[in-house]
C-alpha cells in the first residue's frame, strides 16, 4: 500500500522539477553536449572496463544522453536502450546503435526491435526530474527504473546506476520510501558527483 503522505510530497515536487527542468532545456541547450566531454571523467569515477551501457532516448525536457554515449563508443563502449515487455516487471536492455530503428515499446516508449539481442548493462544512464546528494532520484512515478535496479542490485554484477542531469535539479532531500532505489551517482554538465553513503 502507497504512503499517502510521500505520494503528495514527491507529486508536489515533480511539478516544481519539471518546470526547472524545462527552464533549464531552454537556458541551456548546450549541456548534452558537456555531457560528452564528461565522458572519461564519468569512466575513472566508476573504475569499469569497456562493456555495455544503457541510454534513454530523451522525451520532453530530458536531457539527451546520445552524445555522451558516442562519446563512450568512442572510448571502446557498447549501448543498449530499455524496452518495457510487461508493465509490472523490470526493464529489458536491447543492444542499439545510432541510426538503428525503434519501435513503441508496451509503454509507449522508443525501444530496440524485439530481435535485438537482450544484454545486462554494466551502466545503467537513466534521466530524473531531481536529485540528491544521497543518490535519491524523483522519476517520472513509473516504478519502471526502481523495479529494475532492485533486481539488479541483488546480481553477483550489478551495474553502476548513474543519474543523468542539470546541476540545478539538485535538492536538498528527495522524498524517498522503501521501495525507491538509490543510484551510485550522478552525472552533470560540471562532472560526476558520487552518492554519500553515509545517509
Amino acid at each position: 500500500m502507497s504512503d499517502p503522505v510521500l505520494e503528495a510530497a514527491k507529486s508536489a515536487l515533480r511539478l516544481d522539477a519539471r518546470r526547472r527542468r524545462k527552464r533549464l532545456q531552454v537556458e541551456h541547450p548546450e549541456t548534452d553536449w558537456r555531457l560528452a566531454d564528461q565522458a572519461p571523467a564519468l569512466l575513472a569515477a566508476l573504475g569499469r572496463p569497456p562493456g555495455v551501457v544503457a541510454l534513454y532516448r530523451a522525451l520532453g525536457s530530458e536531457l539527451d544522453p546520445l552524445p555522451l554515449g558516442e562519446a563512450l563508443v568512442g572510448l571502446g563502449w557498447r549501448l543498449a536502450l530499455p524496452a518495457v515487455e510487461t508493465m509490472d516487471a523490470p526493464l529489458v536492455f536491447r543492444t542499439w546503435n545510432p541510426g538503428e530503428r525503434l519501435v513503441h515499446d508496451l509503454a509507449g516508449l522508443p525501444a530496440p526491435m524485439a530481435a535485438a539481442p537482450a544484454v545486462t548493462p554494466s551502466v545503467i544512464l537513466t534521466p530524473l526530474l531531481a536529485f540528491d546528494l544521497a543518490g535519491h532520484r524523483l522519476g517520472q512515478g513509473g516504478g519502471f527504473y526502481d523495479r529494475t535496479f532492485a533486481v539488479l542490485k541483488k546480481s553477483a554484477a550489478s551495474p553502476a546506476l548513474v543519474g543523468i542531469a542539470y546541476r540545478q535539479q539538485q535538492v536538498e532531500a528527495v522524498p524517498a520510501g522503501p521501495l525507491d532505489q538509490t543510484l551510485d551517482g550522478i552525472l552533470t554538465e560540471t562532472g560526476y558527483i558520487p552518492a554519500r553513503k553515509d545517509t
